[in-house]
């Protein structure tokens, strides 16, 4: 298989230098106007069909609840059925940020396309959630000092009916959660939405046999501390993207030092590690060689390096050969 290198000329440094090609997850070369749209499958995307599945299904039992705990006096019940809301505008986020990423290849100006409106999406909806738990939290200390009364049997009908819902959800968005963290989101607001209806099942049924109003508001207080945890998670998550920090996964140092590593490297500069959006991390790197080091060796091992240890797939490689005429120093930030 041929390496191409393509020849350029470095504005900031006034030398020549040379720019690895990308390759994709089949190994083939693919040129610096590459769409990144072909190199990488979106995974969000292939999971749209199971995302509006459960998108509708939510949003028809986010509906039943809440009327339930307006006709119930239940706010248990409401504090699940603003969960489900949560759930259903994260899951609506996320196939609006799936979309605008599909059609962002039309668009030559957006060279990264619209992948981070995946992350913004998910960020949101973090920040939704915690509005929510906030407002349960508020409520719930309310009616603790004065309890109200509830209708424990339609209460309990409807919170079963969300369960089944929330089932159905959870098993739609299962094999996704690993690949997307939009999906992952969605998911995980599924699973403490369905843990919450577990939780308003008990206390309607604490109430329909003992007459003890203090289950309802109780219970709510524990659904917005559920909620609090997962919010943050999500949230930084979604932080750790915006603000380019490295991937979790990924040790810069060892990345370093194993392109260091390589046969022909003298030196090893401007390193960057960072995650654009789901499933796709990203690498740029300025390789000195060494004098005589062959050039398209050396890009071939630091790709094969970068892709089979660190997993990342798209790396531009800037490669200084020995003897170039000034030093690039690359930015100070």
């Amino acid at each position: 298989m041929d390496l191409l290198p393509h020849l350029y000329d470095c504005t900031h440094c006034n030398v020549s230098i040379y720019s690895s090609w990308r390759w994709n997850r089949e190994g083939c070369g693919v040129g610096a106007g590459h769409d990144h749209g072909q190199q990488v499958m979106r995974a969000g995307e292939k999971h749209r069909g199971r995302l509006w599945a459960a998108f509708a299904l939510l949003a028809v039992f986010m509906l039943v609840e809440a009327v339930g705990a307006w006709l119930t006096g239940s706010l248990a019940l409401l504090s699940d059925a603003g969960h489900m809301f949560s759930d259903v505008l994260g899951i609506g986020m996320a196939l609006a940020a799936i979309t605008a990423a599909s059609r962002a290849s039309r668009d030559g100006q957006r060279t990264f396309g619209l992948y981070r409106m995946e992350v913004l999406a998910a960020l949101a909806n973090a920040v939704l959630l915690f509005g929510v738990a906030l407002y349960v939290l508020v409520e719930a200390v309310r009616r603790l000092n004065e309890p109200t009364e509830v209708m424990a049997g339609p209460m309990l009908a409807v919170a079963v009916a969300g369960l089944v819902a929330n089932v159905v959800a959870f098993l739609l968005l299962r094999s996704g959660a690993q690949e997307s963290l939009n999906v992952r989101g969605a998911y995980l607001e599924v699973l403490g939405d369905l843990l919450s209806s577990v939780g308003v099942i008990i206390a309607a049924g604490v109430i329909a046999v003992t007459d003890w109003w203090y289950a309802d508001p109780i219970m709510a207080v524990a659904v917005g501390l559920f909620i609090l945890p997962r919010t943050y998670r999500l949230g930084r998550a979604a932080v750790r993207v915006l603000v380019q920090a490295a991937p979790p996964h990924v040790d810069v140092a060892a990345v370093r030092a194993g392109l260091y590593a390589v046969d022909g490297v003298a030196e090893v500069h401007d390193l960057h590690v960072w995650t654009l959006t789901s499933g796709m991390e990203v690498a740029s790197a300025h390789l000195a060689l060494d004098a005589g080091a062959d050039l398209a060796r050396v890009l071939t091992a630091a790709r094969q390096l970068l892709h089979e240890r660190f997993e990342i797939e798209h790396a531009t490689l800037q490669v200084e050969p020995e003897g170039a005429e000034g030093v690039c120093h690359g930015a100070h930030w």
